[in-house]
């Protein structure tokens, strides 16, 4: 679609705005690109850039600044990942929560902008379960996934157990259904339950009940860091509504959620730039996201979401680097908890 001149003026127009964020005129590409062409040459290149759809020209100035088919085009075909040592402290192992919460951190403070984690898909597996009296009629369920990971869920029960009963129900559980899943238990729970005490029998149904709860909602949980250092951006400052969609977006996360699926079924790096279709609803941003693993199992995705005129070659590393970490944390700590 282009000759070597038009792609190297193009690559040189957008890493200088990447730098600079200002439009990008005829004399400073010239001297940007390191070519020596005419001004109307270079003119008459950017013209047919912008006929193209890569480059568009604000209505304030008479520079020219990328589009998201542009900065399309320099990511997939001209942008050279940088393989240099990146900063990067280590991801201690720790329970999956800590990890997340500490990656997500992470991505924002190498980035400047907002570090995304999508939390492990939990198989519905449990280890232990174990039930602690509160009060008259309300316990907490405490279940214990195989990698460590605990999910506490309150309930209220029409019967008052006394605490030889809830250790009756839990070793119960545990002696007969450690290691599958909570679907699996609630089967077999029917299957048994003529066998078992009344009382004792509805106990663990409502337990088992409110394990698979916990568990699909853990799967939808997403954890975001940094909104705030978009206030610095000048893209966004300049731009209250573009803000305002932004943070919108961090509210609901529902559309982070999806965005991040669409990720994890993906080998490496992604880039998604908003503009260029639906998947990023607001026109200014762009989000780099990777999946990471567990035991060469994927089970997630994390990313930096940032401006579209972000250091791209930057954003792939650190992105990289932290699913990388991720994956060896989570991995270390699930072996730590065998």
């Amino acid at each position: 679609m282009l000759d070597d001149r038009s792609r190297l003026l193009l690559k040189a127009l957008i890493e200088r705005y990447i730098a600079d964020g200002q439009p990008v005129g005829s004399r400073t590409l010239s001297r940007a690109s390191g070519l020596e062409l005419s001004p109307a040459t270079i003119r008459n290149v950017m013209s047919d850039l912008e006929h193209l759809g890569l480059i568009v020209s604000p209505h304030t100035s008479a520079g020219r600044v990328p589009t998201a088919r542009g900065y399309r085009l320099f990511v997939d075909t001209m942008l050279t990942a940088q393989r240099d040592d990146l900063a990067a402290p280590a991801l201690p192992p720790d329970q999956p929560q800590k990890v997340i919460a500490n990656a997500a951190h992470l991505l924002s403070s190498l980035s400047q902008f907002v570090g995304v984690v999508m939390a492990p898909r939990r198989s519905s597996v449990f280890r232990h379960i174990e039930f602690l009296r509160l009060s008259e009629r309300r316990l907490l369920l405490i279940i214990v996934a195989p990698d460590g990971d605990v999910q506490n869920r309150v309930l209220f029960t029409e019967s008052d157990y006394s605490a030889s009963e809830l250790t009756e129900a839990s070793n119960y559980l545990n002696a007969h259904f450690s290691g599958m899943a909570i679907d699996q238990v609630r089967s077999r729970l029917r299957q048994e339950v003529e066998h078992l005490r009344g009382e004792i029998a509805q106990l663990m149904q409502a337990a088992v009940q409110a394990g698979s709860e916990a568990m699909s909602q853990a799967q939808g949980e997403v954890v975001i860091s940094g909104e705030r250092n978009l206030l610095a951006v000048s893209d966004f400052s300049s731009d209250m509504n573009q803000l305002r969609r932004a943070f919108d977006l961090f509210e609901q996360k529902a559309q982070i959620i999806r965005l991040l699926d669409v990720s994890s079924q993906a080998e490496g790096v992604r880039i998604f730039i908003g503009g260029e279709s639906q998947t990023v609803p607001v026109e200014d941003l762009s989000v780099v996201s990777a999946p990471y693993e567990v035991d060469g199992q994927v089970v997630g995705t994390l990313g930096v979401i940032g401006p579209t005129r972000m250091p791209y070659d930057r954003m792939i590393q650190i992105v990289d680097i932290t699913s990388r970490l991720v994956s060896n944390a989570l991995s270390q700590g699930k072996a730590g908890s065998a």
